[in-house]
């Protein structure tokens, strides 16, 4: 790694650089030097009497059907950290990055997928402790992934939902020079709800180019009762489909096109074996380590929360997926029937693709509606 203001290790932390940092929040949305705290609010009455200078505006209100836009930034550069703490819907809250100008989002996920968190609330908390991703107390969303860019920059919130969403946000970024050889940072959302009979829930198909594969979010909801988590993870490089595109081919055809990379059941991609299941307790067990993790688990109470739900991730942060041509990732949803034969579940499941590229890249499905995202 070049010691140009990119992501450092411990080991480099003594090495200096011509970087610039700066960065953009409600203080100061452009990012600008020496322009942070000079915001006026005369609605802000905390800071009426202190006056410009003290904490005048901390947040931004994004009214229904509008968007925020978090920063824009001209030059080249790397978002290095993103805090933020958003108060309201996450499912109708959609991010969304664009880089060097184009008007294809290189990511679009609603907020509390994105933070590996879809089955939060701001009355509600799981923690995650990973080195990508970390969600604190207050639920403060954080993220640490490397996000470089050549001309210019452009993050937004929208909010899709009925209600006012109010966001405190900081973005972290160096203004530095970014070397060849870096990709561009994707994150795609997919949902199946519920997973069609036989079906494989995809996670990313039609990738074109070089790059690799960093992470995997899934949000499960549990439709049957017993275990859920027999499918297995497949990776599809660089030919081993026709046309990189996952659909029929994988359901037609699943006895002549086989991935590269197959794994042997959803517990154990995540990091995890027999069902995450504490033996003592007879319970899912939670855990959040630094690559993985089964962060969240929503349990039946008896009265209407009446399904089991998961959020689970895994970044491979020392182990890319790498592809020079054709990409693409899907996940089975395997339960148990009679007799010891494997059932195809039709559950609820939603995901996060997380990977690096050359641009461009292709054109990313169409997010669903409101309706269509909302967690029931």
């Amino acid at each position: 790694m070049s010691f140009n203001g990119l992501g450092m290790n411990l080991g480099q932390l003594s090495r200096l650089s011509s970087a610039v940092s700066r960065s953009c929040s409600s203080e100061n949305p452009t990012g600008g030097k020496g322009q942070g705290g000079r915001g006026i609010d005369p609605n802000f009455v905390a800071a009426k009497e202190l006056g410009q200078g003290w904490k005048v505006r901390p947040y931004d209100n994004i009214e229904p059907g509008k968007s925020l836009i978090l920063a824009e930034i001209e030059g080249s550069g790397v978002i290095q950290q993103i805090w933020m703490t958003p108060l309201g819907n996450y499912r109708h809250s959609i991010l969304r990055f664009f880089w060097d100008g184009e008007t294809s989002p290189s990511i679009e996920v609603p907020v509390g997928d994105f933070f590996a968190s879809a089955f939060t609330s701001f009355d509600t908390f799981a923690p995650i402790n990973s080195l990508a991703v970390c969600v604190n107390p207050g639920n403060a969303f954080n993220c640490y992934w490397e996000m470089p860019f050549r001309s210019h920059c452009k993050i937004t919130l929208e909010n899709i939902g009925t209600e006012e969403l109010r966001v405190y946000y900081q973005i972290n970024y160096t203004l530095t020079t970014v070397p060849e050889d870096c990709g561009y940072f994707h994150a795609q959302f997919r949902r199946s709800s519920p997973l069609e009979y036989k079906e494989v829930h995809t996670l990313v198909d039609q990738l074109q180019g070089q790059g690799h594969y960093v992470g995997t979010y899934l949000a499960w909801q549990v439709n049957n009762n017993g275990w859920w988590g027999e499918g297995e993870v497949k990776f599809y490089i660089d030919g081993d489909l026709p046309d990189g595109t996952v659909g029929k081919n994988v359901r037609e055809h699943g006895g002549q096109y086989f991935p590269t990379i197959c794994g042997t059941g959803t517990e154990d991609y995540f990091c995890g074996s027999y069902n995450f299941e504490n033996k003592a307790t007879k319970q899912y067990q939670e855990f959040s380590t630094a690559y993985a993790g089964l962060s969240h688990v929503v349990r039946p109470n008896g009265v209407y929360q009446a399904n089991t739900r998961f959020s689970l991730y895994r970044w491979h942060i020392m182990d890319p997926v790498r592809f020079s041509t054709d990409f693409a990732v899907t996940i089975q949803a395997l339960g148990w029937r009679s007799g010891g034969r494997y059932l195809p579940l039709q559950d609820d499941v939603s995901s996060v693709a997380f990977w690096y590229q050359r641009e461009p890249h292709s054109r990313f499905p169409e997010l669903p509606d409101r309706n269509g995202l909302e967690i029931i």
